[in-house]
């Protein structure tokens, strides 16, 4: 079966746009005949400048159940044969490419041939460079980690251990899977605080991404694994109402301004859609706004380019979450969502693996430090005096490292940055700082003070499936330390609640 042919991208310059009216009817066209024939979407939407046509998705395949329905059980298996698996790992660690290979999949019962797989990730991946570049925890003679250790180091030897991405369009153009181009597998199992974590974002109004655990084979080996969507252009285009850009943010990227050319941001931010009609000035516009203002300008436009409701939900969250890899931490982990209609930013969360864990007791203008290493385990260099980390309980000696600062320096020498200009900005602001202590205080009580996480919690842990990878009596554990640290939290904020 020949695949099918890709859709052509149209883009009709400002000069037409006195025809918008027939142009927006012959779109509709489209769209009726596409849904007779083929089962085309298209979306098309009219900017000052351009009309945008965005075609997705032309072979949508339904599988037999939803793959996020927490009711049903899911599975999914991949297979790479011995070649590709080599290739993948090679390439990566002579060139740090993360190079697309080729895997027949089924989820769910539902065959699909010829999907494209490749590595994901940082930090997790630092294991496959050589010993030189792993972690410490990860080095060879090192003792193994406590059960609550949350950096997952990935094993060449183990495929179950690599973080993957699937995309189902990367060979096969047009082709999608209810809907989606693209599948995240994290590693680790049960990573309860990133489902968690997830799913109270969800419940508390923001947006984020759907996720399912599913029984995970790669190879022959079989575990418990939890699938992410991976935002593609469909779901930047479903992720609101009006029409927008969706931007990634790189590891190595700042909100910082660069100059005008926007080749000096193209490593920084990763349009999501409309890729070849939009482009990165909207975001260069905000960064030289945000260089050039002092603090009356900040305090008296921001909300001219942000969302500043929005964003204070985001701020609040990722604190009440100790998440300390956000749009502040080493992987610069966020979103940003331009919309064409307000023309103003949002920030949308992303990669939550981190969240739930460390001290359960900072405050709301406390730093979020991310878990330390260990106990017991030192960094290179670290004094023998040195103070307790962040990371999980344990009886180690007084000398542990510090907290951990991010996965070390790629082999091109550099290593991502912490902090973020807009973050540290809107929490010293005295305009703002109001604003995101009503939110923290509100969404303590969505989240904590109403037992909601800990319901939440059980019902996750309820779609978890037990695996040769992850024992019943490891998921009970996993759950049961959850619950301990959801109360250290809702106890420690309580206390610190202003009266």
């Amino acid at each position: 079966m020949e695949p099918p042919k890709p859709l052509l991208r149209h883009r009709i310059p400002v000069r037409l746009r006195h025809y918008w009216k027939l142009l927006a009817v012959l779109a509709a066209v489209i769209v009726v005949t596409g849904a007779l024939f083929g089962g085309v979407r298209i979306r098309p939407y009219i900017t000052g400048d351009t009309t945008v046509m965005t075609s997705q998705i032309t072979d949508n395949i339904a599988g037999r159940v939803d793959l996020f329905d927490p009711t049903v059980a899911h599975s999914l298996t991949v297979d790479i044969t011995a070649a590709e698996y080599r290739d993948m790992l090679d390439t990566y660690a002579r060139d740090d490419e993360k190079k697309w290979v080729s895997a027949d999949v089924t989820i769910d019962g539902t065959v699909i041939n010829d999907v494209a797989v490749r590595l994901k990730g940082n930090s997790t991946l630092m294991a496959l460079r050589g010993d030189e570049h792993k972690p410490p925890w990860a080095r060879d003679g090192a003792p193994p980690p406590p059960p609550d250790f949350v950096f997952v180091s990935a094993d060449p030897d183990d495929p179950a251990s690599l973080p993957l991405l699937l995309s189902f369009n990367e060979f096969v153009d047009g082709r999608g899977y209810q809907g989606m181009t693209e599948l995240s597998v994290r590693p680790g199992a049960p990573v309860l605080n990133e489902a968690l974590a997830l799913s109270l974002t969800r419940d508390t109004g923001q947006p984020t991404q759907r996720y399912a655990y599913v029984t995970y084979t790669i190879n022959g080996r079989t575990t418990t694994r939890l699938v992410l969507e991976h935002p593609d252009e469909t779901y930047a285009e479903t992720l609101f109402d009006s029409p927008g850009y969706l931007y990634k943010a790189d590891a190595f990227s700042y909100l910082e301004f660069v100059g005008t050319d926007q080749s000096a941001y193209a490593e920084q931010f990763k349009q999501i859609n409309s890729a070849d009609n939009g482009n990165l000035q909207p975001i260069i516009n905000f960064v030289q706004w945000l260089d050039g203002a002092d603090q009356a300008e900040f305090d008296a436009h921001l909300a001219d380019w942000l969302e500043v409701e929005s964003f204070a939900r985001y701020v609040a969250t990722q604190n009440l979450l100790c998440n300390g890899d956000d749009m502040a931490g080493p992987g610069q982990n966020y979103y940003l969502w331009y919309d064409l209609d307000t023309k103003k930013f949002t920030v949308v969360s992303w990669d939550l693996n981190l969240a739930m864990q460390g001290k359960p007791d900072i405050g709301p203008f406390d730093k979020v430090s991310m878990p330390g290493p260990p106990p017991g385990m030192r960094l290179p260099g670290a004094p023998g005096d040195a103070p307790p980390g962040d990371g999980p309980p344990g009886d180690g000696p007084p000398e542990m490292a510090p907290p951990f600062d991010g996965p070390p320096p790629g082999p091109d020498g550099r290593r991502p940055r912490i902090g973020n200009p807009l973050k540290s900005r809107f929490l010293e602001s005295p305009t703002f700082r109001p604003l995101y202590e009503q939110a923290y205080w509100e969404l303590f009580d969505r989240i904590y003070g109403n037992g909601r996480a800990h319901a939440l919690l059980d019902e996750i842990a309820a779609t978890v499936p037990v695996t040769p990878g992850l024992t019943k009596e490891d998921l009970q554990a996993a759950v049961a330390r959850l619950h301990d640290w959801i109360d250290a939290r809702t106890a420690a904020l309580r206390a610190k609640r202003p009266r």
